[in-house]
């Protein structure tokens, strides 16, 4: 049986399935948790709902910002938990980062209706330099109603199975996939090797995204998959909260329910 049941869903892949055959052991359980990026339209979005009647939990979020980014297609008789990770607090957060003047161009563009244009001065300014390991470390700074939102979500068994996506699957996605990963005691090098996987699964789309991230003001760094970056985000939860487990407990998602989860997830 093929495990990648959305086939035509680029990036898409069974997390536990990835897990398990990177360690050669039943780590994880297979056909509860997937990633991908958004569907690009609604053939391709049926095909894939035809396959499995999955719960989505989309972290779609600042791309729904650019006009050459359409709106994530959605289906009847599928339940979706519209998640904005990079909500206003974490909007607020990099605004914050410019200088002055860049906030003065950044409203005045806002205000006349050039939002490409707005973020662009975000993307060269703040996005860019950050990367993508500092906005992931600002994410998980700025978006804990988010984060804690989906870990609500990830915690209840009669959600399941659920496809987590965003705009490529790669950097929003591959952060909550992390955090996932990491509360489930899969070894560090295990989650590099799944967000790795990402770079190649987006390849024949190369050419789309390049266009998309320039677009806002972003450089190539964005189109691929930091080989540091599982390293630094975990360096950084454990220098700034004491690790995963300590994170999501100061989010209010307590141990119990961080339990739950490991216990829908994990090979016990």
């Amino acid at each position: 049986m093929s495990k990648n049941g959305f086939g035509e869903l680029s990036n898409f892949r069974d997390v536990g399935y990835s897990i398990n055959q990177y360690t050669g052991t039943a780590v994880l359980r297979e056909e509860r948790l997937f990633r991908s990026a958004r569907a690009r339209n609604m053939t391709e979005h049926i095909n894939a709902a035809k396959k499995r009647n999955a719960a989505v939990a989309s972290s779609a979020a600042i791309p729904q910002s650019s006009d050459s980014i359409t709106e994530p297609v959605k289906l009847p008789n599928v339940t979706y938990h519209t998640i904005n990770l990079n909500g206003g607090a974490f909007e607020r957060a990099l605004l914050w980062k410019l200088s002055w003047s860049n906030i003065g161009r950044v409203c005045y563009r806002m205000a006349a209706g050039y939002r490409n244009e707005a973020i662009s001065i975000l993307g060269q300014n703040v996005m860019s330099p950050r990367g993508l390991t500092g906005l992931a470390c600002d994410t998980l700074t700025h978006s804990t109603a988010e984060i804690r939102a989906v870990f609500d979500i990830l915690s209840t068994a009669s959600n399941y199975p659920i496809l987590i996506h965003c705009t490529q699957g790669k950097d929003r996605t591959g952060l909550l996939v992390l955090l996932v990963l990491a509360l489930l005691d899969v070894d560090e090098r295990s989650i590099s090797y799944d967000y790795a996987r990402s770079e190649k699964e987006l390849l024949p789309e190369l050419e789309e995204r390049m266009r998309e991230i320039k677009s806002i003001g972003l450089t190539e760094e964005f189109a691929g998959c930091p080989p540091d970056f599982v390293p630094k985000v975990m360096a950084f939860l454990r220098e700034s909260y004491g690790g995963v487990e300590a994170y999501l407990s100061q989010l209010g998602f307590d141990e119990e329910a961080q339990q739950r989860v490991v216990k829908i997830l994990h090979c016990q």
